[in-house]
């Protein structure tokens, strides 16, 4: 699209003739509906066009061929400004080229000061792309019926969850927790202290003088808040306060403390004393809130075919005839190879999908207490759907202990799911590599593989 201006990069208002008028409002709406499908244009070329006025969202690449010299960075900043609106949603990540002039790209890299990052690539002969795919829907394909190769995903209740109101039981007088040894520390060494967060960032650094130390509640405030993140809770923190601080005056060392002793705030910054506090008010808010609810609702069911586009990192993939997408991707080579199996080995699969995690894509999670005590969310990784029954599928390479608690975990939801509505049968299957490795030229059908990996050692859990 090409749209001519005079001098002041201004569209000329007067048109020589009606058929001048029209072409200029046919080129204004084509400019302002650039975002919609149906659009034909993959670039602009104006002076000044991308001045502000003008809301699109999905400018990809800008290439600055002014000389960009005046003093005033209005104008690049309102350039620049237009490529930086998000497409998608804030957890997919999208990427701005900016080609220009020294002057233009010495604007653009003073955004950093902004929160804005920077890769730099190479251009010119001999130089690759680094290029993303999209995973969505294969509506264009008139090959595939997508109601027939839906998969439907049961809706259920939440079966763990936290009950906040429970925090009001703790009774540190109950805790069993080790002693942190009470250290004296020279003067010297109470003039600065160093408090880091509890991922072991910094935090803040409190500085004391002869005539004034530091106010004990700010530091008791600090530990508080750091406990509330570490049991991911976002409220609790007026019933916790009193409680941290009582606790640490009375149980958290081998004395009694005064909180307003400068000795007392030194000891705090040390990292087995913090420690010994986070681990203690863990395990009590965990054994008080985390709950668990047995009457278990079906609110319905969600269909793949409804999946938004996900935008992902050019990588390897399957091209699928039994899927709704249209492109099966693998995190790895073993999922590869069993989304391969699935396509192209099993005749008795009719459909399946692999989950996509994110807010674009499939996003299907299950909650589950992990070893550390939080709830968190778990990503199963495949579904095939046989008939009326889905299989839900975990593919694992190395196995630790969370492993183990969310194959729990998956079995029990699908019995959740079996209870609640009688529409569709949900089976967990459960597949380590070295099995696969093991048995894998002898699968001939999906059902070989719904008897050999059943996960039978988990099912009265």
């Amino acid at each position: 699209m090409v749209i001519h201006t005079n001098n002041s990069g201004i569209v000329k208002e007067t048109a020589n003739s009606k058929k001048d008028k029209e072409e200029l409002d046919e080129l204004r709406d084509a400019a302002d509906n650039i975002d919609q499908p149906t659009s034909k244009y993959k670039a602009v070329v104006s002076v000044l066009m991308l001045r502000e006025g003008w809301d699109v969202k999905n400018v990809t690449t800008i290439v600055g061929l002014r000389p960009f010299g005046a003093k005033s960075q209005i104008l690049p900043e309102q350039t620049i400004g237009r490529g930086l609106r998000k497409m998608f949603d804030l957890d997919t990540p999208e990427k701005l080229v900016v080609i220009g002039t020294a002057a233009f790209l010495n604007f653009v890299e003073e955004l950093k000061t902004e929160g804005v990052e920077f890769q730099y690539s190479a251009m010119g002969k001999g130089t690759t792309t680094k290029t993303v795919i999209i995973i969505q829907v294969d509506e264009d394909n008139q090959q595939k019926n997508l109601d027939a190769l839906d998969i439907p995903l049961a809706l259920l209740s939440p079966r763990i969850y936290r009950e906040h109101k429970n925090l009001e039981l703790i009774n540190i007088n109950n805790f069993n927790n080790p002693k942190a040894i009470f250290r004296t520390f020279d003067p010297d060494q109470l003039l600065e202290i160093t408090f880091e967060d509890i991922d072991g960032n910094f935090s803040h650094k409190t500085v004391f003088n002869i005539a004034n130390t530091t106010d004990y509640r700010n530091i008791v405030a600090f530990l508080t808040n750091n406990v509330l993140k570490e049991s991911r809770l976002v409220s609790g923190f007026n019933i916790l306060y009193p409680k941290i601080e009582a606790f640490i005056c009375q149980h958290l060392f081998n004395q009694t403390v005064e909180l307003n002793n400068p000795q007392t705030i030194r000891n705090l910054a040390e990292a087995n004393v913090k420690s010994i506090l986070y681990k203690t008010f863990k395990q009590a808010i965990d054994q008080l809130t985390v709950t668990e609810k047995h009457n278990i609702q079906c609110k319905g069911f969600r269909w793949l075919k409804n999946t938004p586009p996900k935008i992902v990192d050019n990588q390897r993939f399957v091209i699928p005839k039994k899927s709704v997408f249209n492109k099966i991707i693998g995190d790895n080579s073993f999922e590869l190879d069993f989304a391969a199996a699935l396509e192209n080995r099993f005749a008795d699969v009719q459909s399946f999908a692999k989950n996509t995690m994110g807010n674009a894509g499939v996003n299907f999670y299950i909650e589950y207490q992990a070893e550390d005590g939080n709830i968190r969310e778990y990503f199963p990784d495949f579904f095939v759907k046989i008939n009326n029954t889905i299989y839900i599928i975990e593919l694992k390479g190395r196995e630790d202990l969370d492993d183990i608690r969310k194959i729990k975990r998956l079995t029990v939801w699908c019995n959740d799911a079996n209870n609640a509505q009688n529409n569709y049968t949900y089976l967990p299957i459960y597949i380590k590599q070295t099995d696969w490795d093991k048995y894998n030229n002898d699968l001939k059908s999906f059902a070989d593989i719904a008897t050999i990996f059943k996960t039978t050692e988990y099912t009265n859990c």
